[in-house]
């Protein structure tokens, strides 16, 4: 590396993702030089395969769901989704792959952006190698995040890396609807491009080796979300183990363990990811490549002075919004430790990431949605939490008849019965994301069940199934 350039700054960030660029940014604000490597698109997966095109593919078929549900507005519905016009709306939020926006906000923002593959080589130091070769020997005076993020990983399935399998990747990218498309998997990503897809005119069949989809969450999500896929014409296979893929012609054959089989055009494999530092020089400072960064509190690196490791690359919560989180928390740090200040890492501490822990919001796009923060009952359980389990049925409450006639969703609410607090709450049913973030705050907060009698909803909204939900549990 003797004819490399050589550069010193503050901080270097691996990854010009969400999570990066807020690293970036919250060190920049403290005063410190930032240095921000990214050998793909700035803004990363969020930004251009992930939360923001998959989202825009499902709006479309949400939205004509909610009309028709009205009636008086159902009867302007006169045709179907347009799919040309809702393939055009999905590009326009990637701004059609094009990240010049996004580096434009990166040097307004007062950070420095080299293209190129950024590679540890020992202490505090990254070497960035460009498109054409060329390098830069980057030392950093104070940190090195790493914010490269993670893949879809592809299972040791024989002949499934061979098929050219679509990753979550082509999934939000295609160009147009395939005729027939299979999908290896029952998470979020397989639900939400399910329905998707076969809202856009694919014939889909989902293949889940569980006994049912969402796993993760309440078995009211899962179940409910099965009813709808089924309804909507998607072929859900539950208990079903993939064991073998081939191409035949130009049909994908997945073949099962109960000896059937599978055709389709393409194949979506959701099961998973794995993380991005598999090739960024993690032995180079004593660390496993192609492992998740064991990292503290703060997101330091475990026994580590100076490199952290930020958002899914460490893989405690693989969510865009967590991942910003733990970049302001890491970046604060960062910030602190540079002026030599103490660096408190108990909960609720400025600088450490625990939110990610027990208090984490999601969304499943699906139609119905499922919206959730915090424990499942049966992670109560498992962690043997003192609790309670609260169900009532969204539909019944007024503002929900009003917003869709018909509505019929669910609300699951995990009580910690010694303390009084929400350990989770989960909510199934249309548009019922916009009732998470209050969810989330009493999660968080640990409001106890005597104030939040005083938490008044709203009437007529759904909100109201709060009070619903309150007066189940009081009995």
């Amino acid at each position: 590396m003797a004819d490399a350039a050589e550069r010193t700054c503050d901080v270097v960030v691996l990854g010009a993702g969400s999570t990066g660029e807020n690293v970036a940014d919250v060190v920049v604000r403290g005063g410190l030089s930032a240095v921000l490597v990214e050998p793909e698109l700035v803004g990363g997966e969020c930004s251009y395969w992930a939360c923001m095109p998959s989202k825009a593919l499902l709006r479309g078929t949400e939205a004509l769901a909610e009309v028709r549900a009205v009636p008086g507005a159902a009867e302007a519905v006169t045709g179907e989704q347009d799919v040309a016009a809702t393939l055009a709306r999905r590009d326009s939020f990637t701004s059609h792959w094009d990240d010049s926006g996004q580096a434009e906000w990166v040097a307004s923002a007062g950070i420095d952006l080299l293209r190129g593959t950024g590679r540890l080589d020992g202490e505090r130091t990254v070497v960035v190698t460009d498109a054409e070769g060329g390098t830069v020997r980057l030392t950093a005076r104070h940190a090195v995040a790493v914010c490269t993020g993670s893949r879809a990983s592809v299972p040791p399935i024989d002949g499934l890396a061979d098929v050219a399998p679509w990753s979550p990747r082509e999934a939000t990218s295609a160009k147009e609807a395939p005729g027939r498309l299979l999908v290896l998997g029952g998470g979020y990503v397989g639900c939400e491009m399910a329905t998707a897809w076969q809202a856009l005119g694919s014939q889909v069949t989902v293949l889940q080796r569980g006994p049912r989809l969402l796993p993760a969450l309440e078995p009211q999500a899962g179940d409910a979300v099965t009813a709808a896929l089924r309804d909507a014409g998607v072929d859900v296979r539950l208990g079903t183990a993939v064991t073998g893929a081939r191409r035949d012609g130009t049909e994908v054959v997945l073949s099962t363990d109960d000896g059937g089989e599978f055709r389709g055009d393409e194949v979506l494999v959701a099961v998973g990811r794995a993380a991005r530092t598999d090739d960024i020089g993690a032995d180079t400072v004593g660390l496993e490549p192609g492992e998740y960064l064991p990292v503290d509190a703060t997101l330091r690196v475990e026994g580590s002075a100076w490199l952290y490791g930020v958002g899914d690359v460490n893989g405690r919560r693989q969510l865009t919004h967590m991942g910003k989180y733990q970049a302001r928390q890491a970046g604060a740090a960062i910030v602190a430790r540079s002026r030599g200040e103490e660096v408190d890492v108990a909960p609720w501490s400025p600088f450490a990431a625990t939110a990610d822990d027990v208090a984490t919001p999601s969304v499943v796009f699906t139609s119905p949605q499922v919206a959730s923060v915090g424990r499942t009952a049966a992670q109560a359980a498992d962690a043997g939490l003192p609790h309670r389990v609260v169900e009532y049925p969204i539909g019944s409450i007024a503002g929900a008849a009003l917003f869709a006639d018909g509505y019929t969703g669910t609300a699951v609410a995990v009580v910690d019965t010694e303390r009084e607090v929400l350990l989770g709450v989960t909510f199934v049913g249309p548009a019922v994301a916009e009732l998470l973030h209050a969810a989330t705050i009493a999660v968080v907060g640990e409001v106890p069940i005597a104030r939040l009698w005083h938490a008044v909803p709203a009437y007529p909204t759904i909100s109201e199934i709060w009070l619903r939900l309150l007066e189940t549990y009081r009995g």
